[in-house]
């Protein structure tokens, strides 16, 4: 493993072994082989931090030390906690930000957290990411845009925002999204050449839109063409993208010109 930290065949070897300890071993004895294991997991991601393969083998012993047949009980606070030490560390952790998004459904069902503690706790996340992203040595890490994206949509999917605020409104949620869009406007200044700025200040600013049940106005009409250009100079490998942004730009702009 030291060796060869992303070789799967190695994990997938000690993952053999541990459920034969399952299957012949007393159930504290097999624990106590899983509990070993979870620190040596622990230790291979202090030292490759981003192995995605050593992250989801951690969640399969969580997984195990968890079920009823080693006795376990529920270690999502732990892990969750983890998320957040790991991501101190270096922020450009994809996997650990990806972790910490799929921990927080059931973190916040175990919780039995309220309406008012799942805003709560929705704004702590934004405030996190948000001082990710004005962090000099990070802002244009695709990982930070990861997570700020998992959280934008638990906000603008209408099946994906019962995961933290099953609750909110639409004008809640409104509401929140605009917050963000002033947050990635100011954003522009110091950060001209990220394209993930313009791509979220595109994908929210049409969200919104859709969500009101109404076309895009002028001035927002406007501020898509000039976002669109910027990602056209920052990212022309997805110019096919682009041109479909660009000409449904133009057919809402039409529409609403013929509306008025």
């Amino acid at each position: 493993m030291v060796g060869w930290p992303k070789c799967y065949w190695i994990w997938n070897y000690r993952l053999w072994l541990l459920k034969q300890a399952n299957e012949r071993l007393d159930a504290q004895v097999a624990r106590r082989l899983w509990e070993h294991e979870l620190v040596l997991v622990g230790k291979m991601l202090t030292r490759d931090s981003r192995n995605f393969h050593g992250w989801g083998y951690r969640r399969t012993v969580v997984s195990q030390l968890e079920s009823p047949e080693l006795n376990g009980s529920s270690m999502i606070e732990s892990e969750f906690e983890y998320t957040t030490r790991m991501i101190t560390r270096e922020l450009k952790n994809f996997s650990a930000w990806h972790n910490r998004s799929k921990l927080i459904p059931r973190l916040l069902d175990e919780r039995k957290a309220t309406d008012a503690e799942r805003r709560q706790f929705l704004d702590d996340e934004f405030d996190i990411i948000t001082r990710a992203m004005w962090n000099d040595a990070y802002p244009y890490d695709q990982s930070v845009w990861f997570y700020h994206q998992f959280l934008m949509s638990t906000l603008t999917e209408s099946v994906g925002h019962a995961t933290i605020t099953p609750n909110f409104t639409r004008d809640d949620r409104i509401e929140y999204i605009q917050r963000q869009l002033v947050n990635l406007r100011d954003f522009q200044d110091g950060g001209e050449d990220c394209k993930w700025v313009y791509n979220a200040l595109l994908e929210y600013t049409l969200a919104v839109c859709e969500m009101e049940e109404r076309l895009p106005g002028h001035d927002e009409v406007e501020d898509c063409k000039a976002w669109l250009s910027q990602l056209r100079k920052l990212d022309p490998m997805r110019e096919g993208r682009w041109n479909d942004l660009e000409k449904s730009l133009k057919s809402s702009r039409v529409l609403s010109e013929e509306h008025h």
